[in-house]
């Protein structure tokens, strides 16, 4: 028996026996746990697929790795291990459909039993204590939108874990998943399901379903906010509430009919009382309001010590708080983690490119003569007072001196390297900065439409949302490129994302790996994503925190647990006017001395602006480099780099020699051409790998002597000019200006001039008739002696 026979006349009659399939609420399938890493053209490395998954009330108990009758029964027990971890089941079975061999992934026991068990008895065995709420949990299917949405298997993975966490009675709980793996929609399962199991503070007390649960969902920014709302549509319309203060100030009070409710941050901290005093207005709501409340990227807000926000998850302290983060543990983000514990469940940014979830990525760092300036007398100071002698770096560029040319050059160099239909997001030093380079670049744009390039900053408000929503539609292609200096690095959904542009120095590794999570999101066609480097950001990549697992959390220095336990004071009202918030009327602030602004504007005030002095900009020069890297962060060869992408090179030459000899010919190149197309390396797949390599300008010739000899590109004219002796040689001056024409096509459109297919045309074109070209020429033999032979001396 094959491996199909096997399991069609052994496995599966046993698995039946076995209740599975036939039990209600237990289910055997067939899982693609990943479909493999992007490795260009469309193509993918090999997906990891479970022959069987058996799942139970909602939960996965088992993975069983099948094969054919003829192998050892535990031939597929090392499979059987390494799906059971990413799964997170506990039991893994290898059979070939006679002999059924198990092993417990929680205790390391293995041994060979007689038949599967039953639903119930894998379950017993793989909860020994019973869960009430886990049961629960798990009777409430997925919403899947008619079966258009499918959990991958971390996605289940992190809403189980979560739900366990909620069923032990946890109330901080920590998910970690990189950018572009679906922590919105993870979100949304488990309030799927809270609400469908009517699970709430007080049913968790009394152990019995009750009412609804009020559930909120808390970000920093309404674009994510927003984001949310919409993606949480399959719920009855009467459950969804839009937190905003618009609707707080029609309706004078915060809204309090419906289960799950959004808002951010920002409008939780403002508001008045019915006196019109000012007063935050999440104190509208009792503490104990939501039963359970969603902080998105909460690295960025709440759980900081120090942040003003911290006193709203202070207040509802009584709810079942979840966090989700696409960051580790680091020293910058420290408060996250104490507050909310370890995670339940971590998936990383390396994890989910290797998957073929996540899209890899290459780097191009680009080096000018201006990326620090010393002021010289020639130059012309327009604005504000000069430091002499003074180095600026690239921390003061765009914030302490403005040098327009400096910008308009680099703009020149990321827009000459870019396909102009490709989505593009760029990164500034500020507002005004994305403004200015958002002008300059639609000065310089080839496409003609006037919206190619928007900005979308805070100062843009709701136009810049309107632009960010329609570059985030895939089916449209305007805007093309935003700039922007802070709203995009986080949450922006955009998934055809193929160039980042960092403009401006990224000094936190939080912040760089959000920025880089920009590019990761799956597109039909993107095989890979730039980012155009123009700070050094790259360094980053050197840095031994690139996306390392989560330390440990550290225990509460007071109390010593983890999370802290510490009872916490709540806020107090003024000693002097009894209110909370303190409704004292304060002196407004003194205006600054130096320019009568309160707030001071000096520091705005004090920008310098330079123009350099004739002819300087014409002598700016740069340098580029691409660099690649691997899913663990580490730097890796060009070459490695596409055979990762791409796969190994077909064997249909031995050495360089032999190369050379089969690309001198029309025919054998032809032929090799082809061989090569058969193999997955064709001339559009070729093509994309000169792009990788900085070599478009290079013969495809130069691209294959790249991927199989690590042979530095030169261009095409580069070739010509190498090669010209040689190619002349022996030639009278008219067959000389013939293949002048020749090698300018050659230079100008690449190595498909060199067919001798092309050959008619290439006579048509430079002598207009057949009749002239022999005139001129000699016979057609001749002719086409003359386009072939040369070729050889070419390469």
């Amino acid at each position: 028996m094959n491996e199909a026979e096997t399991r069609a006349e052994l496995i599966d009659p046993a698995l039946r026996e076995a209740g599975w399939g036939v039990v209600d609420g237990s289910r055997v399938r067939r899982e693609v746990i990943a479909p493999g890493r992007l490795i260009g053209g469309g193509r993918r490395a090999r997906q990891d697929i479970a022959d069987y998954v058996l799942t139970y009330r909602g939960q996965k108990l088992a993975v069983i790795e099948a094969k054919q009758r003829s192998l050892p029964d535990t031939e597929g027990v090392g499979q059987a291990k390494r799906y059971a971890e990413r799964l997170q089941v506990r039991f893994a079975y290898s059979t070939n459909g006679v002999g059924i061999y198990r092993v417990d992934m929680h205790t390391g026991e293995e041994g060979y039993v007689a038949a599967y068990p039953s639903p119930d008895e894998l379950w017993n065995e793989t909860f020994t204590e019973r869960n009430v709420w886990r049961e629960r949990f798990g009777a409430v299917p997925f919403e899947t939108r008619g079966g258009a949405w499918e959990a991958r298997y971390y996605q289940h993975n992190a809403i189980n874990q979560a739900l366990e966490a909620i069923a032990h009675g946890r109330d901080r709980i920590l998910l970690t998943l990189a950018t572009g793996t679906g922590k919105t929609a993870i979100a949304f399962q488990i309030t799927w399901k809270l609400f469908h199991a009517r699970w709430s503070l007080a049913a968790r007390e009394s152990g019995e379903p009750g009412r609804l649960p009020r559930i909120l969902f808390l970000a920093d920014r309404n674009i994510l906010a927003n984001q949310a709302f919409n993606d949480f549509s399959a719920f009855p319309d009467d459950a969804l509430v839009r937190i905003d203060p618009e609707s707080i100030r029609k309706k004078g009070r915060v809204p309090k009919n419906g289960s799950v409710f959004f808002t951010i941050f920002q409008t939780f901290m403002t508001g008045r009382d019915a006196e019109g005093m000012p007063q935050h207005n999440f104190y509208d709501y009792p503490p104990d309001f939501f039963d359970f409340i969603i902080i998105d990227e909460c690295h960025r807000g709440g759980a900081n010590d120090e942040s003003n926000w911290r006193q709203i998850m202070e207040h509802f302290s009584p709810a079942v708080q979840l966090g989700l983060t696409a960051t580790p543990k680091r020293t910058h983000n420290a408060d996250t983690y104490a507050y909310f514990g370890e995670p339940v469940y971590v998936y990383s940014l390396k994890e989910g490119i290797n998957d073929g979830f996540l899209t890899p990525f290459k780097v191009r760092q680009i080096a000018t003569t201006l990326d620090d300036y010393v002021y010289t007398s020639d130059d012309q100071v327009i604005e504000g007072e000069i430091e002499e002698g003074r180095r600026y770096i690239e921390d003061d560029f765009n914030r302490v001196i403005e040098i327009r040319e400096r910008e308009r050059y680099r703009v020149k160099l990321f827009l000459e390297s870019i396909d102009p239909r490709e989505k593009t997001l760029v990164f500034c030093a500020t507002q005004e900065h994305a403004l200015a380079v958002r002008d300059l670049i639609n000065r310089m744009k080839t496409i003609p439409d006037p919206h190619y390039c928007e900005r979308v900053t805070a100062s843009d408000g709701a136009e810049g949302e309107r632009w960010m929503r329609a570059f985030q539609d895939n089916e449209k292609t305007i805007p093309t490129i935003l700039t922007t200096s802070q709203k995009l690095s986080t949450g922006v959904d955009a998934r055809n994302v193929r160039h980042i542009v960092l403009m401006r120095p990224v000094n936190s590794m939080i912040e760089f790996k959000q920025i880089i999570g920009r590019g990761t999101r799956l597109f039909e066609g993107k095989d890979y994503f730039t980012i155009h480097d123009f700070v050094k950001a790259y360094e980053h990549f050197n840095d031994s925190e690139w996306d390392g697992e989560p330390l440990a959390p550290e225990p509460c220095s007071r109390c010593g647990n983890v999370p802290c336990t510490c009872i916490t004071e709540p806020p107090q009202p003024c000693e002097v006017c009894g209110q909370l918030p303190c409704v004292c009327a304060k002196e407004p602030p003194e205006a600054c001395p130096e320019c009568g602004e309160s707030p001071c504007v000096c520091e705005k005030r004090r920008k310098v602006k330079v123009k350099l002095a004739d002819g300087k900009e014409r002598l700016l020069q740069h340098m580029t480099a691409t660099s690649f890297w691997s899913p663990d962060g580490k730097p890796i060869s060009a070459a490695q780099f596409v055979k990762q992408l791409y796969g190994e090179l077909p064997d249909l030459f031995k050495d360089e020699g032999q190369l050379r000899a089969l690309w001198g010919r029309p025919d054998t190149r032809k032929a090799l051409l082809e061989g090569l197309e058969e193999k997955g390396y064709g001339v559009e797949q070729l093509a994309e790998v000169g792009r990788l390599i900085d070599a478009q300008n290079s013969d495809l010739y130069d691209v294959l002597a790249f991927i199989a000899f690590n042979q530095a590109p030169v261009s095409r004219a580069e070739r010509v000019v190498a090669h010209w002796e040689q190619i002349f040689q022996n030639l009278d001056y008219r067959q000389q200006e013939f293949l002048r024409f020749v090698l300018d096509h050659y230079v100008e459109r690449g190595v498909s001039e060199l067919d001798t297919a092309k050959l008619p045309k290439l006579i048509e074109l430079k002598y207009h008739t057949m009749g002239d070209a022999v005139a001129e020429l000699g016979p057609v033999n001749n002719i086409r002696e003359v386009f072939v032979g040369f070729q050889q001396h070419l390469y």
